[in-house]
């Protein structure tokens, strides 16, 4: 049984950062082109939506880790909120 819960937590799932969003009308997406900029929805002063399984969990801010984007986490649901997202209840 430990052997099973130790294989389970180490699963990769997928933790998503999500920047903002809003729905465009289809013409309007098919006209991008390189260059394009979308506005969203969404103050750039506000913290990022972290998601597991689609589910929001939490939110943060973005960093900057040596060449790459971080996040640093300002809010996040307990362990048992993160399990039930990824059971998707």
């Amino acid at each position: 049984m430990a052997t099973d819960v130790t294989t389970l937590l180490k699963l990769r799932v997928p933790f998503i950062v999500r920047i903002g969003k809003r729905k465009f009308p289809l013409d309007d997406i098919l006209s991008l082109g390189p260059g394009a900029i979308l506005e969203l929805e969404k103050s750039a002063d506000d913290p990022l939506n972290l998601l597991i399984n689609n589910k929001d969990v939490g939110a943060g801010v973005a960093v900057k880790v040596g060449e790459n984007f971080g996040v640093r986490i300002k809010e996040l649901a307990t362990a048992e909120e993160r399990v039930e997202a990824l059971a998707g209840e």
